[in-house]
């Protein structure tokens, strides 16, 4: 029977590395080039128009929450572990001109999101509650049609499994044992303990539903990038001798063979257990799980939703990726021993690269201060991420059964704290992936109309 699971397993791992490997990475990143061009850099012209929305409410649209509580929810699930032990890995494999590419994907992520959070608006729909909802299931029925409803019936299965937060419990787990426990007092009792307390702490915020998440996302999401901020601050400026070096190694890592093997892994953050599986994913652009919080927003203007929404990238895999990277080079640079060629090292031993990084950068306290940011972060993704879930339930199954799938999720929670991880991250992954194809598909096929609405968009602002 051993041998059965195990056959089981090595085909879910196969068939995850497959599909989370080139395929995904063509259709984010090509798709994402494709939607930069169309939309006429958009993201490059128009920050500063996107900055100035945030402060447009509108009380009387559709909706749950403003387009600023969308935004920070949604960023609220794309900064986590990633941001963090993905950044270690692909620095790992590309060295510094890694972080380049980074960039360049962060603007093409932009692109995507502008695509998604403007249809996510011109195509809300209804749950059987009567409420007004938003996401690719609803993009694909009211914009494509009621025909294409497997496709949005696809997403949503998928979408149940691939918004689990098993990773993020199991690192954040893995974190607490690492630097507060030996190795004999990390016993499968210890961690289903640790795994109940954070189930408790995530319950106390998404049993309260979109509200109180988005409440919670708007106060946590600046506060958390804030002490990042001024934690990388603090490295940059005791060792402000080494700073010019790590840019000068940046731009000149960008274009080698090292550099450019890692731009094509690590330029949109490999965070995971393999290669490009997670390199596409980090700020999930072209997946559909933004386009979820946005759609919920009280926005009756979509492109303003678009400009608001592709600002995301810009923090997840922009700002908070680069503190990452420049205080890793750093403490690589006080202790060249962190950073081994290790072309096989997965999200943990990343998640071990960082901490130990911070920990030469500001000796006895770094890797406790950036503890305290991974657990900022890892439950940040927790919160936002039950939500998605539960508007996938509420598709399939009708609103009245959205809630129970809290219930699920908070016990994968604990659930996750105590198995390996090898074969249901697979899964999970496996499912992550398979949520962007619907998506992209849609996007690529709605693009022309979301094109007319923002050159009529552009006209209109033009002559204010």
């Amino acid at each position: 029977m051993g041998g059965f699971w195990n056959a089981i397993g090595n085909g879910i791992a196969a068939f995850s590395d497959f599909v989370c490997g080139y395929p995904l990475f063509f259709l984010l990143i090509g798709g994402g080039l494709f939607f930069l061009f169309y939309s006429k850099f958009a993201p490059l012209r128009y920050y500063g128009r996107a900055i100035a929305a945030l402060r447009v409410k509108e009380e009387g649209a559709a909706g749950q929450i403003s387009s600023f509580e969308a935004l920070t929810s949604a960023i609220a699930a794309t900064v986590g572990m990633g941001n963090i032990a993905g950044v270690a890995v692909a620095l790992s494999i590309g060295g510094p001109g890694a972080i380049f590419w980074m960039w360049v994907s962060a603007v093409v992520g932009m692109a995507t999101k502008f695509f998604e959070g403007t249809v996510a608006v011109m195509y809300k729909g209804k749950d059987d509650a009567g409420e007004t909802q938003g996401g690719p299931m609803y993009m694909i029925v009211e914009g494509l049609g009621r025909k294409w409803k497997p496709l949005a019936v696809f997403f949503s299965c998928f979408g149940l499994i691939g918004t689990l937060c098993v990773m993020q419990a199991n690192q954040l787990t893995e974190s607490v044992t690492t630097l507060f426990f030996t190795p004999v007092q990390n016993t499968a009792t210890l961690r289903l303990v640790i795994g109940l307390v954070i189930c408790a702490i995530v319950s106390c915020v998404v049993i309260g539903g979109i509200g109180r998440i988005s409440k919670i996302a708007t106060k946590l999401v600046p506060t958390m990038v804030a002490l990042y901020f001024l934690l990388v601050l603090f490295i940059l400026i005791r060792h402000i001798g080494l700073v010019p070096g790590v840019f000068r190694d940046i731009f000149a890592g960008a274009f080698s063979p090292r550099g450019a093997l890692g731009g094509g892994i690590g330029s949109v953050i490999m965070i995971a257990l393999t290669g490009v599986r997670r390199a596409a994913l980090v700020n999930e652009a072209g997946v559909g799980t933004a386009s979820m919080m946005h759609g919920a927003s009280k926005n009756s203007e979509p492109v303003r939703e678009g400009l608001v929404a592709m600002i995301g990238p810009s923090i997840d895999s922009g700002l908070v990726c680069t503190l990452t990277a420049l205080a890793i080079l750093i403490g690589a640079t006080l202790d060249p021993s962190l950073m081994p060629e290790a072309s096989g090292m997965g999200s943990m031993e990343g998640l071990k690269l960082a901490l130990n990084a911070f920990h030469a950068a500001i000796p006895g306290v770094g890797n406790y201060l950036l503890f305290v940011i991974v657990i900022l972060f890892a439950f940040s993704t927790m919160f936002s991420y039950s939500y998605y879930g539960q508007k996938c339930t509420g598709f399939l199954f009708g609103a009245r059964y959205a809630k129970y799938y809290n219930y699920f999720f908070l016990a994968m929670l604990v659930v996750a704290a105590v198995i390996p991880l090898k074969v249901a991250v697979s899964l999970i992954d496996t499912a992550y992936a398979l949520m962007a194809f619907p998506t992209m598909f849609t996007l690529f096929c709605l693009a022309p109309r979301a094109r007319r609405e923002m050159d009529r968009y552009f006209a209109k602002m033009s002559k204010k």
